[in-house]
């Protein structure tokens, strides 16, 4: 174990996935989300297949044990992507990033309900803390009193993929008891390009040169923060690096100001202060109980 590079490269990851997040808010104007779930994960594969091979893993990446598992997997997380990358086109780059931290703590409860696991009353506390947080962020948005406000529709389809996050995190949680990591990060790359090919008779366009540029930066950016997520639980586990997921609202607020002009709202710096605040409490917490969930978090995604 080498802690030093695998937080290295956790956080190498967390920074291109935000790079990848801010070419598809670039892009969301000129493409459908549908769309812009197909180049990611089409892209992303070619990337995670030579990463495979260059492992000696693509026999192994390519053999599904539990078929139907994969497919349940991907339909929920092309759910969770597509529903991301549409807040994304409405909400500011932070405001998405910080709500998005809603999954682990949902996970936490699904967990509770689907897997068994014993929610006592430090996790729960955290888990209300951390729910209270997000909605410190979602409260101007919820008070407009206009369903029809786009950033509401934003709030709305990023709590959906915050949900659905945390439902493909019990799915995999399950699917590692026979499925290697390799074959559900391969196949979900896979799921997704065909579910998403499903939304093409719903508005897809031909994008322009610098948008499909775009489109094809955030696959392949998309793959490789990935693999750099994936190789970091290889020299540490998860409890030391699950903190350093929470540096995306930091790159966020950078891009989201340089290249986008946002500046975070009082409400979104003290609610995600909440969140960050309550999710390292749940973290030490599960760190001290033993919990060992290094191999689920590999296959997770901030979308999906």
């Amino acid at each position: 174990m080498s802690p030093m590079r695998g937080i290295a490269l956790k956080l190498a990851s967390v920074f291109l996935f935000t790079i990848m997040a801010s070419l598809i808010k670039a892009a969301s104007d000129h493409v459908p989300a549908g769309e812009a779930v197909f180049f990611r994960s089409a892209l992303a594969m070619p990337v995670i297949v030579a990463w495979l091979a260059m492992r000696g893993d693509l026999r192994t990446g390519l053999r599904a044990k539990r078929p139907l598992m994969h497919i349940w997997r991907g339909m929920v997380g092309v759910t969770a992507m597509g529903c991301n990358f549409a807040a994304l086109g409405l909400l500011p780059l932070p405001e998405v990033t910080v709500l998005g931290y809603a999954a682990p703590m949902l996970t936490v409860l699904l967990a509770a309900v689907m897997l068994g696991e014993r929610l006592k009353l430090f996790r729960m506390t955290a888990v209300v803390l951390g729910l209270a947080g997000v909605t410190v962020v979602m409260w101007p948005r919820l008070s407009i009193g206009d369903v029809s406000d786009v950033a509401l529709w934003g709030v709305g389809f990023i709590m959906v993929s915050a949900v659905m996050r945390a439902l493909a995190q019990i799915q995999i949680r399950r699917m590692v008891a026979t499925e290697e990591t390799s074959a559900i990060v391969f196949y979900f790359s896979l799921t997704a390009t065909c579910f998403s090919l499903l939304t093409l008779p719903f508005g897809w366009t031909w994008p322009s040169a610098p948008v499909l540029w775009m489109l094809v930066g955030s696959g392949v950016i998309g793959g490789v923060a990935q693999i750099f997520l994936t190789s970091s639980y290889r020299f540490a586990g998860a409890a030391v690096l699950a903190p350093f997921e929470y540096a995306s609202i930091l790159f966020a607020v950078v891009f989201g100001y340089v290249l986008f002009d946002e500046v975070p709202t009082p409400n979104v710096l003290v609610g995600a202060g909440i969140v960050i605040l309550a999710g390292i409490g749940i973290i030490l917490r599960e760190r001290q109980l033993g919990l060992r969930r290094g191999k689920a978090r590999p296959g997770m995604t901030p979308q999906g």
